[in-house]
């Protein structure tokens, strides 16, 4: 007997196809991840992720318009300072690369997107750690939040409208909204990287912020191993207050986003990081897969798990892409 359910059927043709799909992308869905360096009078190529550079502010505003111009939904900015110290000074600087750098394209762009910056100390302490460090070289967990309260309000200050806490300190979106409302930020959100794991895909970002890190983040960092722990640190961020929770990388990490989507009341978020970008790229340079397929494809299983938006180094091209050839993934 022929069969009389044929799922082949919804699959049948492309506008088909498009008809059904369960997952779309919206350019408002991506986040762009940006470096601005202090000292360059030019970009600067960033060889482990071509394509991306290290900004200039004027560079920076081209691609802020840029991204603006496609309805790409925000931007995530990181500092890359010329001078670095034991307790990353440079971070609450007002003049410091990633405050200047804020007020600048907040100033210029605020009003049409949304100017988000990283709350992490690790790109301004010659240690290259995201804390404060013991005298035995371990991250002093307590000493670090106190950074973090005066850093959060400079980006405030600054005019950042949302803080990414990336740096994995027990407590920190508890103190950093205390410290927040105290100083009358009570409109800035806080976004929780709540399950951030220790992993190895970080590499070509070490390169884009000029790391000085030498070992590894496994104390604070999760365990690539533990599942459950991801979603723990999303419902303790969530306890705390935090806005939005993130999972950070993705495409490793999709059941922990899956898991976190279905637990949170507010946005989940995540990170589709340097070295996921670094090994598509790599591939497709070789001839290995289609490249544009694939970032499609990649940025939609992120959103199919759980995802509600997506901080990702594509986030211009794939808008653009959407633009061009009307709102929705590739057929």
């Amino acid at each position: 007997m022929p069969p009389t359910i044929r799922p082949r059927r919804l699959r049948a043709t492309a506008p088909m196809r498009r008809l059904v799909a369960e997952t779309r992308i919206h350019p408002a869905q991506l986040v762009l991840p940006m470096f601005v360096a202090e000292g360059l009078s030019e970009p600067r190529p960033i060889s482990s992720m071509p394509g991306q550079v290290q900004h200039t502010l004027d560079s920076a505003a081209r691609e802020v318009e840029r991204a603006i111009a496609a309805s790409v939904g925000g931007i995530m900015l990181f500092g890359v300072p010329q001078q670095k110290d034991a307790v990353g000074s440079g971070a609450t600087d007002p003049d410091g690369i990633l405050n200047r750098a804020t007020a600048f394209l907040a100033s210029r762009f605020g009003d049409a997107t949304v100017v988000q910056t990283d709350l992490c100390l690790d790109e301004f302490t010659d240690h290259g750690h995201c804390g404060v460090l013991h005298g035995d070289g371990s991250v002093d967990n307590d000493a670090t939040l106190v950074r973090y309260a005066d850093m959060a309000i400079a980006q405030a200050e600054a005019g950042s409208q949302l803080l990414g806490l990336s740096g994995m300190m027990d407590g920190q979106v508890d103190h950093v909204r205390a410290a927040l409302d105290a100083a009358g930020h009570q409109g800035t959100a806080i976004l929780g990287y709540s399950a951030k794991y220790a992993s190895a895909l970080y590499g070509p970002f070490r390169e884009a912020v000029d790391s000085s890190l030498t070992g590894d983040r496994k104390t604070y960092q999760q365990d690539p191993a533990n599942r459950r722990e991801g979603l723990r640190e999303a419902l303790l961020d969530l306890a705390e207050g935090a806005d939005i929770v993130m999972v950070k990388p993705a495409s490793l990490y999709l059941d922990v986003l899956a898991d976190v989507a279905a637990a949170s009341d507010v946005p989940v978020w995540a990170y589709q990081v340097s070295g996921e970008y670094a090994m598509v790229e790599a591939a497709a340079e070789r001839g290995w897969i289609d490249r544009d397929r694939l970032v499609t494809e990649s940025i939609t299983s992120i959103i199919r798990a759980g995802a509600d938006t997506v901080l990702t180094y594509w986030a211009v091209e794939q808008a653009e892409w959407l633009q061009t050839r009307g709102i929705g993934a590739r057929s």
